[in-house]
């Protein structure tokens, strides 16, 4: 709807004018070919938004303007055509100069027209409004004079009225004398319990004084003693601090030995394992021999042979 409100009539008729130049024919000489180059169809998706029963209101009169006018077949015998298109250009120039001129005017003059008329309408209207106040003012100048007979009414009420709250003050006034000696009466017993209170508050402040003097002491002297076992206790963690970085050393020592002897016994197991299989493969070789020998491998079986020599003082080691 917005979009609807943003397409003018000036906008309207610009667009179907360059419709029609674009077409190459300013001014159809017929209806039919107005309808053939401009269509609502097409002025909305030229514009691209649009009320199709405004821009159809708009085409009418503009092609009433542009047809059935007689803005149409211009033509001079015995002209060459050349000169014939450009004086049809230049005439209908004129015309369309001429017909915005008019189309202007008549804007021009309905617009007078209907600031007139709404003139004419406000004025009724304001010779109404005026009726009705003068009505309205009527009323209310009735409505005062009611209202002036009951304020008369009721201020010679309030003079009644008047004289019994004069006697009603002066019993009032008296009341208020026995009232003002009956204050005085206890602001004295005020007063002197007043200074009895404060005297009782200065002796409790001073006993106060005292104790919280007391409480200082006491906590001074507390706080000395903690102080002094603050202190002891930062020296008693400063020597477990010691301690304890003393037997980390010693624990980190009695590791990397441990490491140290457990790597050696791990070379020392490796060598006894290779010993081992020297010692099954001199065996086997031994019995081989006994078993193709006979008695020589008998003999022999007390030699003591390199290999043999070489596991027993690794065994030894």
């Amino acid at each position: 709807m917005s979009r609807h409100a943003a397409v003018t009539p000036d906008a309207i008729r610009t667009t179907v004018l360059a419709m029609l130049a674009e077409a190459g024919d300013t001014a159809p000489a017929s209806d039919a070919r107005f309808r053939r180059i401009v269509s609502v169809r097409k002025l909305r998706a030229r514009l691209g938004a649009g009320d199709p029963a405004t821009l159809s209101r708009h085409l009418n009169a503009i092609e009433a303007e542009l047809v059935h006018a007689g803005l149409a077949g211009f033509a001079v015998p015995d002209v060459p055509p050349a000169i014939a298109a450009q004086m049809r250009a230049l005439w209908e120039a004129a015309v369309a100069t001429q017909l915005e001129g008019i189309v202007q005017l008549r804007r021009e003059t309905e617009a007078m027209v209907e600031t007139a008329t709404e003139a004419q309408r406000n004025a009724g209207l304001k010779v109404e409004l005026l009726r009705v106040e003068l009505t309205d003012v009527r009323s209310q100048l009735s409505a005062r004079d009611a209202e002036l007979a009951v304020a008369r009414a009721a201020f010679e009420a309030a003079e009644k009225r008047a004289a019994v709250v004069e006697n009603t003050l002066g019993q009032l006034q008296t009341q208020l004398k026995n009232a003002e000696t009956a204050t005085a009466e206890s602001a004295r017993r005020h007063a002197s319990g007043l200074a009895a209170e404060r005297a009782r508050y200065d002796g409790l402040s001073k006993q106060l004084l005292r104790e919280t003097a007391h409480q200082r002491e006491t906590f001074q002297t507390e706080r000395v003693r903690l102080e002094t076992e603050l202190a002891r206790a930062a020296e008693r963690l400063a020597a477990f601090e010691s301690l304890r970085d003393r037997l980390l050393n010693e624990l980190a020592e009695e590791r990397n030995s441990r490491q140290h002897a457990a790597a050696e016994a791990a070379a020392l197991a490796t060598v006894v394992e290779q010993q081992r299989q020297t010692l099954a493969l001199v065996g086997t070789a031994t019995a081989k021999k006994q078993a193709a020998g006979g008695r020589r491998p008998a003999r022999g079986a007390t030699r003591t042979t390199p290999a043999a020599a070489s596991t027993s003082s690794r065994r030894a080691r």
